[in-house]
């Protein structure tokens, strides 16, 4: 089913601006949205997130920047979002949350943005991470002191904002069409756009895609593009999952990336060029 609205229907919403909302998808399933950083985890706990999952009262994002969220390379600097207006309408049996990401945060040796064009880096961490996990007896402390001299930091610096990013996100029951305008983006030196559709790895543990493959936790690999049809991540507790299709004149990517105390994301994500003024794509919510 579409999750688009004919004209007539748009006419007739009224968006109401939120600071925080949760829209059930089913009896114990859920979307949270969040005007300000919620819900503040780890190292991106000062940026904005989009939509969150939400099972049986538990947000299940981690470390995750949730469904949805813009990120822009540029020649200089890769930008962020650390503040947002959020507004809220339904019609019928869907829900329309338009979230306006103001890109004002860039990083500084943070390890989150070597990641988006350094894949051996990411890899690095990753086998860091199973490394921890498979001996106990490893110190945290000396992960640590491996991290801090990889230059891997935390800060996210306020800057003048690039403009704004508004997705729109429909939601109908399991379905989530969401829609991105860059129309308002000031900068000319944009490179690379990506949208980041993320969740909490020590939920989402499985991947399997409509070509059969399937794989579990630290097999899913760092920074890896996908040519299936369509990619999925579940949670094998709860049988909760998410589903991302490809999309033409994009590239999908799958990342997974787990350090106790640090790092808990795995995720399904989008490339794109700067040439698109408008992108869109849908998201179906499985196991719901």
């Amino acid at each position: 089913m579409s999750s688009a609205l004919t004209p007539n229907d748009q006419l007739s919403l009224n968006f109401s601006q939120i600071n925080m909302y949760t829209i059930g998808i089913s009896d114990n399933a859920g979307l949270r949205v969040y005007s300000d950083a919620r819900p503040h985890n780890w190292k991106i706990a000062d940026l904005q997130k989009g939509l969150i999952l939400v099972y049986d009262g538990t947000e299940m994002v981690g470390e995750g920047t949730g469904f949805g969220l813009p990120v822009l390379v540029c020649t200089d600097e890769t930008y962020f979002s650390g503040s947002s207006r959020v507004h809220l309408s339904h019609y019928g049996s869907r829900w329309m949350i338009r979230k306006e990401f103001v890109m004002d945060r860039i990083s500084r040796n943070r390890f989150r943005n070597v990641t988006l064009e350094n894949r051996r880096t990411r890899s690095f961490l990753t086998h860091l991470a199973d490394l921890y996990q498979r001996h106990s007896h490893l110190r945290l402390l000396a992960l640590r002191k491996i991290t801090g001299q990889m230059n891997i930091g935390t800060a996210f610096v306020e800057t003048v904002s690039l403009g704004k990013v508004i997705v729109t996100y429909t939601i109908d029951k399991k379905r989530i069409r969401v829609k991105i305008d860059f129309n308002d983006l000031k900068s000319k030196m944009i490179r690379k756009i990506f949208m980041l559709n993320e969740q909490g790895s020590r939920f989402f543990r499985e991947y399997v895609d409509s070509q059969e493959t399937k794989f579990n936790d630290g097999r899913i690999g760092a920074w890896d593009e996908i040519d299936a049809a369509w990619a999925s991540l579940i949670d094998p507790q709860s049988g909760l999952g998410f589903r991302l299709g490809r999309v033409e004149g994009c590239v999908l990517r799958r990342g997974r990336e787990y350090l106790r105390n640090s790092l808990d994301w795995v995720g399904l994500d989008y490339e794109v060029g700067p040439g698109n003024a408008d992108l869109e794509y849908g998201i179906e919510i499985l196991g719901a």
